[in-house]
C-alpha cells in the first residue's frame, strides 16, 4: 500500500512504499539522499547500498520512482522522518534534464516571465510555484462555500453570445454558423435575468477581453467571479463583499500559512466593514498629498489606486477600500443612477492592495428606464437578439438589485503578493501569447 508525504510521522518504525517524482538528487559518496515529490509533499530518502546508488545514475529530476524501506523519525527532514535502506523501483526513467529547476526557488523578475510560462508544466512541479495554485483552488472553495452560505445558486451561462453584453470594440468575433458570434465579456444580462428565478445567483468562469494590452494588470482571458442579488441596496453590496473577501483570506491563510510565508506574504489587514471613500474625495486627498491634480477626473489613475490603498492601510486600518459616488455620463447602461443625486450612478469600485479588484453596482431594474438608457447610452436596439432576453425579464418583473464582477487571478495576484497578474494563471493569454 502505498504511503503519502503527509503521512509519514503516522507510520514511524515501520516498512512502507512510497511512489512518486524523483525531485532532488545528492550523490556525495558517504551520504546520499533523494527526495521524493508526491500530491502532498516530499519524503527523503537516504541511499546507501552501492547497488541502489547506480539505479540512480543518470537519472534527472522528474523521474518516477516507487521506493520501499523503514520509515526512521528525523525531525530535520521533510515530514519529520525519513526512509532508510530503500528498494528503488524506477518506474518511469528521465534522462533529458529538465529546462526549469524545481528544487529551489523561481525567479520571477519580469525578463524571466516569458521562460516560466513557456515551461509552465514543468515550473509548476516546483513545491513553490504550486503554491500560488493551491491558494487559488482554496479561494475557489471558500467563494463556493460563502456563496452557499448565503443561499446563492451556481449558474453556468454561454460564452458565445448574439451581441456584446457590455457594449464597446473590446470583444472577440468569430463565424457562427455563417452568424457572427462575440465571445463573452461577462455573464452580465444572464446573471441579471437569472434574479428573477433564483434571487441570488452567482458563477466562477472564464470571460474574454480583446485589450490590445500587455500591462501587468491585462489579459484577453480571465476568471470571473461574477454574483447578482435581488433585494438589496448599495449598501448591502457593500457589506457582502466585506464579508466575502474577509472569509476568502481567512480560509486561504487558514489552510496555506506555511507556504505564503515562503512567498513573504502577510496577511492583509481587512475589518469587519472595508471604508468607503468617494471618487472626489480620494482626488482631493491624492493631489494634496502628492501635488499631482487630479480633481475632475472621472476615473482613478493606476498611482492614484495605490496611493489610497497605501493610505487606507496606514489611517483607516484597512488594505482594501471602496471607491463610490461615480459619475453617472460613465456608467453602462444597465446601471442606476442614484435617486438623490442623478448625476452619480449607484456604483462601487472594490480597492485591494493598490488595485482594483471589482466593480460593483445596482442595476436600473424598471423596465421602461433600462429601455431609454439601452437606447441613449448604448445606441442599441431593443429587438437585437443580445438585449430582448434582459428587457424581457425587466418587462415581467425584476426586483431591486445588484451585483458584481472580481477577478479570480487578480485576487490570488494580491493575496500572494505577486508583481504579475499572469504569475497566478495557470496558462496566461494576452495579446503576444497563445501557447501553451
Amino acid at each position: 500500500m502505498r504511503t503519502l508525504a503527509k503521512d509519514l510521522e503516522k507510520h514511524v518504525g515501520k516498512t512502507i512504499t512510497i511512489e512518486g517524482w524523483l525531485h532532488k538528487k545528492r550523490l556525495l559518496g558517504g551520504l546520499n539522499f533523494i527526495n521524493v515529490r508526491d500530491r502532498s509533499g516530499l519524503t527523503q530518502v537516504l541511499v546507501q547500498d552501492k547497488n541502489e546508488i547506480e539505479k540512480l545514475r543518470g537519472l534527472q529530476i522528474g523521474s518516477v520512482l516507487s521506493v520501499k524501506g523503514e520509515l526512521i523519525s528525523d525531525k530535520r527532514a521533510p515530514g519529520g522522518a525519513e526512509i532508510h535502506d530503500p528498494e528503488i523501483e524506477v518506474l518511469v526513467p528521465v534522462t533529458d534534464e529538465p529546462p526549469i529547476e524545481i528544487d529551489k526557488p523561481l525567479q520571477h523578475k519580469s525578463e524571466n516571465l516569458d521562460t516560466l510560462f513557456e515551461h509552465r508544466v514543468v515550473g509548476l512541479r516546483n513545491l513553490q510555484e504550486r503554491a500560488v495554485f493551491d491558494v487559488q483552488a482554496t479561494i475557489c472553495s471558500s467563494l463556493r462555500s460563502f456563496f452557499e452560505g448565503r443561499e446563492f445558486t451556481e449558474i453556468h451561462t454561454p460564452k458565445f453570445l448574439a451581441e456584446a453584453t457590455e457594449g464597446g470594440a473590446e470583444v472577440f468575433t468569430l463565424d457562427y454558423f455563417g452568424k457572427t458570434a462575440t465571445l463573452a465579456q461577462s455573464p452580465q444580462f444572464y446573471k441579471q435575468m437569472m434574479v428573477g428565478a433564483f434571487e441570488r445567483v452567482y458563477e466562477i468562469a472564464p470571460v474574454y477581453r480583446a485589450e490590445p494590452s500587455a500591462t501587468s494588470r491585462h489579459m484577453t482571458e480571465y476568471t470571473s467571479i461574477d454574483a447578482e442579488l435581488g433585494f438589496i441596496d448599495l449598501e448591502d453590496l457593500e457589506q457582502l463583499l466585506s464579508d466575502l473577501l474577509g472569509r476568502v483570506v481567512d480560509g486561504v491563510w487558514d489552510k496555506h500559512e506555511i507556504q505564503l510565508k515562503k512567498w513573504n506574504a502577510t496577511k492583509p489587514l481587512l475589518p469587519p466593514k472595508i471604508p468607503v471613500l468617494s471618487l472626489e474625495e480620494i482626488h482631493e486627498k491624492y493631489s494634496k498629498a502628492t501635488g499631482e491634480n487630479s480633481v475632475g477626473e472621472k476615473d482613478l489613475r493606476p498611482d492614484e489606486e495605490r496611493w489610497i490603498c497605501d493610505y487606507a492601510k496606514k489611517n483607516l486600518k484597512s488594505e482594501a477600500v471602496f471607491v463610490s459616488e461615480w459619475p453617472a455620463d460613465e456608467m453602462k447602461f444597465y446601471h442606476k443612477k442614484n435617486d438623490k443625486d442623478p448625476k452619480l450612478a449607484d456604483r462601487i469600485d472594490l480597492l485591494f492592495r493598490g488595485v482594483e479588484i471589482t466593480t460593483g453596482s445596482m442595476r436600473e431594474n424598471k423596465y421602461e428606464i433600462v429601455l431609454k438608457q439601452l437606447k441613449e447610452l448604448a445606441k442599441g436596439d431593443p429587438t437585437d437578439p443580445g438585449f430582448a432576453p434582459l428587457l424581457s425579464a425587466m418587462k415581467y418583473g425584476m426586483p431591486p438589485h445588484g451585483g458584481f464582477g472580481m477577478g479570480l487571478e487578480r485576487l490570488t495576484q494580491k493575496i500572494v503578493g505577486l508583481s504579475n497578474v499572469k504569475e497566478a494563471t495557470l496558462f496566461p493569454r494576452d495579446i503576444n501569447r497563445l501557447t501553451p
